[in-house]
C-alpha cells in the first residue's frame, strides 16, 4: 500500500510510486545536451579567438618572438600596466570595502543616489571617463591648477593612469562585497560584543573571514579589468615611451604598423600573465574557504 498526498496545486496526487518519476523531470535539458551547448558557446566566444591569437603568434621564430615581447619599451609597458593595475585594485580593495560597508550598515539622505553613482563607471563610456579625468587633473584643470604650483603633476604621468584605473575598478569591489555584507549574521557580532570583544576584534575575527572570499573576487575582477583597460587611460597617460605607455597602446601601435604577429605576441604574454595571476588569486580564495570551513 502506498501513501498519497496532494501536490501544491491540489490536482496531481503524489504517491511513493510515482515520486521517482517526478524527480527525474527537468526544466532545462539533460546534462549531456546542456554541457554540449555550453562547450560550443564557450568555444565560439572564448576559446576559438584565443586559439587564433596563439596560432598567429606561432608564425614568429623564437628570436622574432623574443624581440617582439622583450624589448626595453615593451618591458617598461609591462611594469607600468601590471604595477598600476595592482596598485589601483589594492586601493579599491580598501575603499570599496568602506563604501560597501556604509551602503549596507547606515541610512542617510541621498543613499540611493550614492548607490547609483557606484555603477556609473559601468555605464559611462571609457573614453568619456578619460577625457573627464584629464580635464580635471591637467595643469589648467579644476583640480590640477591647484596642484601644479606645488610641483604635483597628475595628468600625463603614471599617477594619472592609477587614478583612471581606480575609477573604472571601484564598482567591481563594491558590488561583490555588498551582498555578502548584507548576509552577514549580526547575531555573531552581538555575541562577540557580549563576550567583551572590541569593534576591531569583531571586524578582524568575525566579519573579515566571512567577506574575505568576496574581497578577493572583487580584487581579481578590478585587477583584470585594469590590465585590459584602454579608453579611460589613453587620454590621461601621456603615452610617453618608457614612462607612461601602457601595453594596450603598444599592441595598438603594432597593429597600426601592420605588425600583426608582433601585436599578437605581446597580447599572448599579457594573456598568460593575467591568467597566472588570476589563478593564484583563485587558489587563495579556495584556501581561504577551506580555512573558514575548518574553523567553523
Amino acid at each position: 500500500m502506498t501513501s498519497a498526498t496532494l501536490s501544491p496545486t491540489g490536482m496531481l496526487p503524489i504517491t511513493s510510486g510515482n515520486l521517482p518519476r517526478l524527480k527525474q523531470q527537468r526544466v532545462l535539458p539533460g546534462f549531456g545536451l546542456t554541457l554540449g551547448l555550453t562547450t560550443f558557446y564557450l568555444s565560439l566566444i572564448v576559446l576559438i579567438p584565443l586559439s587564433a591569437l596563439f596560432f598567429k603568434t606561432f608564425t614568429l621564430s623564437p628570436t622574432e618572438f623574443w624581440v617582439a615581447v622583450a624589448s626595453p619599451r615593451v618591458l617598461a609597458s609591462y611594469r607600468l600596466t601590471f604595477g598600476a593595475a595592482a596598485l589601483a585594485a589594492s586601493v579599491n580593495l580598501v575603499f570599496g570595502l568602506l563604501l560597501a560597508w556604509v551602503l549596507v550598515r547606515y541610512e542617510f539622505p541621498g543613499k540611493k543616489i550614492v548607490d547609483a553613482l557606484v555603477d556609473l563607471p559601468f555605464a559611462l563610456p571609457t573614453a568619456v571617463a578619460g577625457i573627464s579625468l584629464t580635464a580635471l587633473l591637467a595643469g589648467n584643470g579644476w583640480i590640477g591648477q591647484f596642484l601644479e604650483p606645488w610641483g604635483i603633476q597628475v595628468a600625463f604621468t603614471p599617477s594619472g593612469i592609477v587614478i583612471a584605473l581606480i575609477f573604472i575598478g571601484i564598482p567591481f569591489v563594491v558590488r561583490t562585497v555588498q551582498p555578502v555584507l548584507e548576509d552577514v549574521e549580526k547575531e555573531l557580532e552581538e555575541a562577540a560584543t557580549c563576550l567583551g570583544a572590541t569593534p576591531w576584534q569583531i571586524f578582524m575575527k568575525v566579519i573579515l573571514p566571512t567577506i574575505m572570499p568576496a574581497l578577493l573576487t572583487g580584487f581579481a575582477m578590478a585587477f583584470a579589468r585594469a590590465i585590459g583597460e584602454y579608453g579611460s587611460v589613453i587620454f590621461i597617460a601621456g603615452n610617453m615611451p618608457m614612462v607612461s605607455e601602457i601595453t594596450s597602446l603598444i599592441i595598438i601601435g603594432k597593429l597600426e604598423q601592420y605588425d600583426f604577429a608582433g601585436a599578437t605576441a605581446v597580447a599572448a604574454v599579457m594573456l598568460v600573465g593575467s591568467f597566472v595571476l588570476l589563478m593564484i588569486i583563485n587558489l587563495l580564495q579556495a584556501w581561504q574557504r577551506r580555512r573558514a570551513g575548518m574553523k567553523s
